[in-house]
């Protein structure tokens, strides 16, 4: 399975999620990081992840070849991340056939209810569970 990682700004969450992800589920699926910027990119480059690219074609082109897509809830709101994300990523991210598993920050203008007491690492840990539980299931779900 392809596991898409999307992140902007520092690149620190996804950085985090590619260290995650590849302890958990090892090089048995390809972890790929997008940053929507070069400094995200960078960042997430600190993780080693199997392959990683820049920008909004690398966002539009692979969303449509990945499996999981996994980042903040931003990367399908157009214009989140202070204008970063641009709305043909958050489009290709929203229409990929690939299963969506987002983070959800209380930032973008975006509240999700129910996650208040939660920490950043603690969500963090959930998705990375989630994105296991899918592989090992080798199954998407609606």
């Amino acid at each position: 399975m392809v596991i898409l990682v999307v992140d902007g700004q520092g690149g620190g969450i996804g950085r985090t999620l590619v260290d995650k992800l590849s302890a958990e589920i090892g090089e048995e699926h390809e972890i790929m990081a997008v940053g929507i910027n070069a400094i995200a990119t960078m960042g997430m480059m600190k993780a080693k992840p199997k392959n990683i690219a820049t920008g909004e074609n690398a966002v539009i082109y692979n969303a449509k070849r990945a499996d999981i897509i996994i980042g903040s809830i931003g990367i399908v709101a157009a214009n989140s991340m202070m204008g970063e994300l641009t709305p043909a990523m958050a489009n290709a991210i929203s229409e990929s056939p690939a299963v969506k598993v987002l983070i959800p920050l209380n930032k973008c203008g975006l509240r999700v209810a129910g996650v208040a007491g939660c920490t950043l690492p603690e969500i963090i840990d959930d998705a990375v569970k989630m994105v296991k539980d899918i592989t090992d299931r080798n199954t998407k779900c609606c």
